[in-house]
């Protein structure tokens, strides 16, 4: 894949002036970039790249348009939402179009417990929409505030709420999805589960979703508290209790060990120094109970809200949890960066504990309970590290996996180098058919590059793939 040609370029503008197009250089620059930031790594790798203009499209028409041109004249096309990813999803190897979805924000429609919307709505503005019916989504990020939901589906994982229904990718939780195909006359190709998660969490590399529609969950009257009490080992077991009790609904648990609390000045009047932390949005039914196994643990409960109030006033812990307390650490200490890991169920908790015995204050433990795809009860981990260098970062990350501990790099742009850990013959082959001249977003996906061999050994029966869409 090359750039493309002034020649190119302009011929595209031709075709697209009549669209919101911007080309100032300072804001091609920013809308460019995500999070990436967050590590060291990935910084000085992506800071020569940018687009070479941007793209705003409000109705499927235009992205129609927009789409076809980019494939007419060979120019690299990168979807982008809210930018509030962290490695680099939204940056153009290549340059070409960013195609900034942000615009493309309606409410399709909501019956029940399903709700149906263009992918760049926030997910705040969802659960705006359907909480008034008594619905809300089932999970979402810290950023919840800008992300959207596409940029949720095509970078995230899950997040507040996989506490009970897992992932996104969870099966039930994506009913379907709308894609485009990026050719001279693109094809609108409906998706439905499971082959709608063929294009979840490859950055837009495979293809470019424009509607989504998700199963929701009940919404309740949340409430949120913190809970400090002493010991690592103490603390984590409270969470577990909490996270695994089906009697005491809740929707998210976080697990801070003592040593996180001086990242986390703003919440010193809410957590006192020298004690580990559980962060807890709970039913207000459940308040008893929670208190009950506080004390069983000789913890104490030093706040709690009414968790809607706090989200209005912009004061919510969860802005406090998942990749938003890296976020807060980095304002202490530029030189935190932080990991992704994934805990065996079961032993999770024993993992966790060995970790800090090999690693001590290097590693300072951040974890989230989730319920993963199969429905075992663990954690996920964000835990805080002190850079010094790729090297001992890469060797932290290793230690984990040689003891039993998953780690998903997330100092890596390359869709395979990081969650997947090797190339998926199906999204090389979905990518194939929604983007047959490799122009959405390149350079991320290592299996295009070998995409001529991964046809020949499916033809041979030497590799199975997935049930794909046929169009």
């Amino acid at each position: 894949m090359n750039k493309p040609t002034l020649e190119q370029l302009a011929a595209l503008r031709a075709d697209l002036g009549d669209l919101q197009i911007i080309d100032d250089a300072s804001q091609v620059t920013r809308l460019s970039r995500d999070f990436s930031w967050f590590s060291p790594v990935l910084t000085p790798l992506l800071e020569p790249y940018k687009a070479d203009f941007v793209v705003r499209p409000k109705t499927e028409d235009e992205i129609v348009r927009i789409v076809a041109a980019c494939a007419k004249h060979k120019v690299p096309i990168t979807p982008r939402g809210a930018g509030s990813g962290n490695y680099g999803q939204c940056t153009p190897l290549f340059g070409g179009v960013i195609l900034d979805l942000s615009q493309y924000n309606q409410l399709v429609w909501h019956k029940g417990d399903v709700a149906r919307m263009q992918v760049g709505m926030r997910l705040l503005d969802i659960d705006r929409a359907t909480q008034p019916n008594g619905w809300e989504l089932r999970c979402v990020p810290s950023t919840f505030r800008i992300a959207t939901v596409g940029g949720l589906y095509g970078g995230g994982f899950g997040g507040i709420g996989s506490i009970n229904y897992g992932p996104l990718a969870s099966t039930g939780n994506v009913l379907g999805v709308k894609a485009i195909t990026v050719e001279p006359e693109p094809k609108l190709v409906e998706l439905r589960a499971p082959e709608a998660l063929l294009l979840h969490h490859v950055y837009g590399t495979s293809g470019i979703v424009l509607e989504m529609e998700l199963a929701l969950a009940p919404a309740h009257a949340w409430r949120e508290c913190v809970i400090v009490g002493d010991g690592i080992e103490n603390m984590l077991r409270l969470g577990d209790e909490i996270a695994n009790s089906p009697g005491l609904m809740k929707k998210s648990v976080t697990f801070f060990e003592d040593r996180v609390q001086p990242y986390l000045p703003t919440l010193h009047d809410r957590w006192r120094t020298g004690k580990s932390a559980l962060f807890v949005v709970y039913t207000e039914n459940a308040s008893s109970a929670l208190n009950e196994l506080a004390i069983k643990h000789g913890a104490d409960i030093t706040y709690d809200e009414p968790h809607n109030e706090q989200v209005k006033k912009g004061k919510t812990i969860l802005e406090y949890t998942w990749n938003h307390t890296t976020l807060h650490a980095l304002k202490v200490d530029k030189t935190i960066t932080y990991i992704q890991s994934g805990f065996p169920a079961g032993q999770h908790i024993e993992h966790a504990l060995k970790m800090k015995q090999l690693l001590g204050d290097e590693c300072l433990l951040h974890l989230e309970f989730i319920r993963l795809k199969e429905g075992q009860m663990t954690f996920s981990g964000l835990q805080l590290i002190k850079y010094t260098n790729a090297e001992r970062l890469n060797e932290i990350m290793q230690i984990h996996r040689d003891n039993g501990v998953y780690i998903a790099n997330p100092h890596v742009y390359h869709v395979e180098d990081g969650k997947q850990g090797q190339i998926n013959p199906d999204i090389v082959m979905t990518k194939m058919r929604f983007d047959p001249m490799g122009l959405v977003n390149p350079g991320k996906l290592r299996g295009w590059d070998v995409r001529d061999q991964i046809v020949a050994d499916v033809k041979a029966g030497k590799v199975n793939v997935s049930t794909l869409p046929k169009f």
